[in-house]
């Protein structure tokens, strides 16, 4: 049997443990990612005795519920010890019978009987980091071979939100606007109150030109954002960083690229050969809500 249940009615500890037990284990389905990500606008589909949980993250418009992932959240979905494609199917079923679904991304374990949507992502699982930097391309290893100039005058380090808030803001792509940006500073600084944030900064003569913004816990790196000096963008220190970062936890970690649609950044990623996988997703376009809301099919809360 599958139950809705509210926010403030989820057993945080069951919910815990299925997910940390799951064959589908993703970091962004953590109660942390979730709280802070949608700011506590969350609620869970759960199988029988929590054998299997589905979190559902929310906006509200118009007094309307609507499902849509977080920023910064690329995959959710059903999260069971073993992956059932009739759990699955069911979870599926209820879904898009009780919910209004703007934009929701399975993860990539998750199997079902009919076709969805696919998108695609790239990790690298732990490994020992010289079997890993092996398997780099040609060209990425190139990037990382510095000359002894840009050696003498530059170096690597972990910094806080504080030190590299103003170069991040300055250099931050994607935003629609200000206010969106602002959104995914006050994100980064949440993470990093929860502890779960790293930022590694390449400096070249004293000044940030390249930073990274990754999630971890314990078992996973998840690069949530690159910024980039354009000056230097030919000295190649975003390469240096994710390397660096790589190095220090792959042993232990699965390094998670999040996946890009956009080439150039598809390329860059995969010059560090991270396998990739696919996952499932269900989008509705703008005027297929609309429909829905003069419809009256909206399930509303």
């Amino acid at each position: 049997m599958i139950r809705r249940l509210k926010y403030h009615e989820i057993d945080f500890k069951k919910y815990t443990e299925c997910l940390e037990n799951s064959e589908q284990r993703k970091y962004s389905a953590t109660k942390d990612f979730l709280d802070i990500t949608s700011g506590n606008h969350w609620e869970v589909l759960v199988y029988n005795d929590y054998e299997a949980v589905m979190p559902i993250p929310f906006v509200k418009k118009f007094g309307f519920k609507l499902i849509i992932n977080p920023k910064l959240c690329q995959q959710l979905g059903i999260f069971s010890k073993e992956d059932n494609v009739t759990i699955n199917d069911a979870f599926l079923g209820f879904f898009e019978k009780k919910y209004n679904i703007w934009y929701y991304a399975f993860n990539a374990e998750n199997k079902f009987s009919k076709q969805l949507n696919q998108r695609q992502n790239f990790l690298i699982y732990p490994n020992d980091y010289e079997t890993v930097r092996q398997k780099y391309s040609p060209k990425r290893k190139r990037k990382l071979r510095l000359d002894e100039e840009v050696l003498e005058n530059s170096e690597v380090r972990e910094v806080t939100m504080a030190e590299a808030f103003d170069f991040i803001s300055k250099n931050t792509i994607g935003a629609k606007d200000e206010k969106d940006k602002n959104e995914f500073l006050k994100t980064f600084t949440d993470f990093e109150n929860a502890q779960h944030l790293k930022i590694v900064a390449f400096f070249y003569h004293g000044n940030i030109i390249n930073a990274i913004a990754v999630f971890s816990d314990d078992k996973t790196l998840a690069l949530l954002g690159t910024f980039n000096d354009k000056e230097h963008v030919k000295l190649s220190g975003s390469s240096v960083i994710i390397d660096h970062i790589i190095s220090q936890n792959i042993q232990h970690k699965i390094f998670d690229f999040e996946g890009s649609e956009v080439p150039a950044i598809e390329e860059f990623f995969r010059g560090f050969r991270p396998e990739l996988e696919t996952y499932s997703t269900i989008f509705n376009a703008n005027k297929d809500l609309l429909k829905g809301f003069l419809n009256f099919r909206f399930y509303k809360n």
